[in-house]
């Protein structure tokens, strides 16, 4: 018999919940910048909070039923301190402005970090300021000077890869007494590119495709060495030079250097082919072509990438490997 999959049935408060905090997440707009104002910041008591209530009132209270002039002046001390902590807390928010500095893309399976600037315009400082990204409850704690600015990093983990909203964010304070919540929420505009996750361990590199015209001679091998070698000539580019043979002939006591041969390297292309992959799985393909960039960029090769409806020629260097994995990412 075939397991259940589908969801245990939630109750009509949860349901009521959910359907609350979507209306509530839709009317929030998206912005990079937010600047906290009186319309945009919540408020309300934190246990402690509940509990100085409670202790407010049974001290009332006693105090009337007791005739406690010293009663009474220590419940009104009490209630004058909760007051002033809610307009000092409600004023560690208002007129601080928040940034989300442009995320970096990053690859499925780790963290992606956001970076958040906090810019404080007025002559005193701001305290005990955190950040976190919406219900998981990691809080980035910072204090920003008058007049100055600090950063906050918040980190989640993508689900999937492709191109994604950042999460919300909420931006809250207990500060002074920790009585009372002062809090915001804020919808980013921005999204973050995630790549896909690199194969591991790492699979070989496919052999090297000789070149239209280029001649069939030359033999083309695996792992990414389908280039021939020849001994270090003055004036090679140290690109060229086989560091990894470099680093067995200084292990064995010799100073020998290789190059590769360019002559014989340009007769074969390497090309990394989502049907080169054998794999059925979308998922598993792009997995293993990130792992395939990753490890031609590390060797400083040549390359180029086939997917399903798009070509990218073979070349190198930082702007050829974001482009392809960028093009992993959304395919």
């Amino acid at each position: 018999m075939a397991g259940r999959t589908d969801p245990a049935p939630r109750g009509p408060r949860a349901a009521l919940a959910a359907r609350w905090r979507r209306w509530w997440m839709a009317r929030l707009r998206r912005t990079d910048t937010l600047t906290l104002a009186q319309g945009n910041i919540y408020l309300l008591p934190t246990g402690a909070g509940w509990g100085l209530a409670l202790t407010l009132l049974v001290l009332l209270v006693a105090s009337i039923n007791y005739q406690l002039n010293l009663g009474y002046l220590l419940t009104f001390l009490l209630a004058g301190s909760v007051a002033a902590s809610v307009h000092l807390g409600h004023g560690t928010l208002r007129g601080l402005s928040l940034h989300l500095l442009a995320p970096e893309p990053q690859f499925l399976g780790t963290a992606a970090v956001l970076q958040v600037q906090l810019h404080n315009r007025r002559r005193s400082p701001r305290h005990a300021i955190a950040l976190a990204v919406h219900g998981s409850g990691q809080w980035a704690v910072a204090d920003v000077p008058a007049g100055g600015s600090a950063t906050l990093q918040v980190a989640f983990s993508p689900a999937r890869r492709g191109l994604q909203d950042v999460p919300v964010l909420t931006a809250q304070t207990l500060f002074p007494l920790g009585t009372f919540r002062v809090w915001t929420l804020w919808r980013p505009a921005a999204q973050v590119l995630v790549y896909p996750r690199p194969e591991m361990p790492a699979p070989p590199l496919p052999a090297g495709q000789p070149q239209t015209g280029g001649g069939a001679s030359g033999s083309a091998r695996g792992m990414g060495e389908f280039e021939g070698v020849r001994a270090y000539q003055r004036g090679d580019p140290m690109k060229l030079v086989v560091w990894k043979k470099a680093a067995r002939a200084l292990a064995t006591g010799s100073d020998d250097l290789v190059s590769r041969d360019t002559h014989q390297s340009q007769r074969h292309e390497l090309w990394l082919d989502a049907a080169a992959t054998g794999l059925p799985d979308p998922e598993a393909r792009a997995s293993r072509l990130a792992s395939w960039v990753l490890q031609a960029d590390r060797l400083g090769l040549d390359y180029g990438l086939r997917v399903p409806g798009q070509e990218i020629r073979p070349a190198q260097g930082a702007a050829h490997r974001r482009r392809c994995l960028e093009v992993l990412a959304l395919c």
